[in-house]
């Protein structure tokens, strides 16, 4: 019997009913050879973990673009603050806790360079529109290993596919038809983590204070991100371990709180003047270079791009949401701005 047999076993002996079995996994798109050390999705997981896509997102925006001090979070620290999160409740419920990591690793490699400033500006100009969640499942279907994919199990990739919730959408994605608990408790994990780091972002950057936060939110919980986040996990695994049907969901009281909190950092943060002035910079940058990348892709474009699709604007989205902010940024310069002369 091999190592993964045994870690198999193990799972159906000491999972939820209602966890996903790597046992029971809906396969590949490519079958491939199991591993005889690994399960499927203790795979997908390393192979998000050492993708490029993955590697990048550290030079990406979460909120804020290019922040001086070392302690705003990046994209990178988001995706991993969602890990912990997810990995937590997961655990808690007795789900596979493997496949909720791989896709809490995975959620948000389609990410562009800028946050949502850069998304919202190919979401206008690609034609179809472009979507982050989307786009990170064509990064890890079609564009990493140039062009080969990471082959992922069905399971991660529907989580992935299915993180993204918005404004005012259900956080657990009961209402989207999603499978697994563990794609579930990963999106609600996206949401307790972004609306806690962006909020202890936002005070550093002196965008908000603390005592700003609507009084019922802060009594409701938590008056700092350490209370809000242990409030919220354990609000979400107590009601979650009382569902008859295996659902992740929060008490109504925190959920009328948690919506609250959402209402509040949308209308205070991601739609403040000060950071929107940024984002405007930001948004002409993306549309100088997907404007130039229509005209001149063959020459500028790597060919493993062309491979997958043949429709100009979607691989130069593709070439463009792949790209880190610093990136971005001086292929501007490199296009666009002009350098002085000097003699050699």
């Amino acid at each position: 019997m091999t190592i993964r047999e045994e870690t198999e076993i193990r799972e159906r002996e000491m999972l939820s009913p209602h966890a996903c079995l790597a046992s029971k996994s809906r396969g590949r798109h490519w079958p491939e050879a199991p591993c005889d050390i690994r399960t499927c999705f203790q795979r997908d997981r390393d192979r998000v973990l050492h993708c490029k896509s993955f590697r990048r997102l550290k030079h990406k925006t979460q909120v804020f673009l290019a922040p001086v001090g070392d302690h705003y979070r990046t994209r990178l620290t988001h995706t991993l603050e969602v890990s912990q999160i997810a990995r937590t409740i997961s655990r808690a419920l007795r789900l596979n806790e493997d496949l909720t990591e791989a896709i809490a690793l995975g959620h948000d490699l389609g990410h562009t360079p800028f946050g949502h400033a850069g998304e919202a500006v190919l979401n206008r100009l690609v034609e179809g529109g472009f979507r982050h969640f989307v786009q990170s499942v064509r990064v890890v279907n079609f564009l990493e290993r140039k062009g080969e994919g990471l082959n992922l199990t069905k399971e991660v990739m529907e989580g992935i596919g299915k993180h993204s919730k918005g404004r005012s959408g259900d956080p657990s994605g009961e209402s989207l038809g999603i499978r697994t608990m563990e794609a579930r408790v990963v999106r609600v994990s996206d949401v307790a983590a972004y609306l806690n780091h962006d909020c202890d972002d936002a005070i550093r950057a002196g965008i908000i204070r603390n005592e700003d936060i609507p009084g019922s939110v802060a009594k409701a919980i938590g008056q700092t991100p350490r209370e809000r986040i242990n409030r919220l996990v354990r609000d979400l695994i107590q009601n979650s371990r009382s569902a008859d049907g295996g659902e992740i969901r929060m008490s109504p009281e925190i959920a009328v709180a948690f919506q609250q909190y959402k209402d509040f950092m949308y209308d205070e943060i991601y739609f403040d003047k000060k950071v929107k002035k940024e984002f405007a910079k930001s948004e002409k940058i993306i549309e100088f270079l997907f404007d130039y990348l229509m005209k001149n892709a063959e020459a500028e474009i790597p060919p493993f791009y062309f491979q997958r699709n043949n429709k100009p604007d979607r691989v130069v989205a593709d070439y463009i949401s792949g790209m880190t902010d610093l990136y971005a940024i001086n292929l501007f310069e490199e296009f666009f701005v002009p350098r002085r002369w000097f003699r050699l």
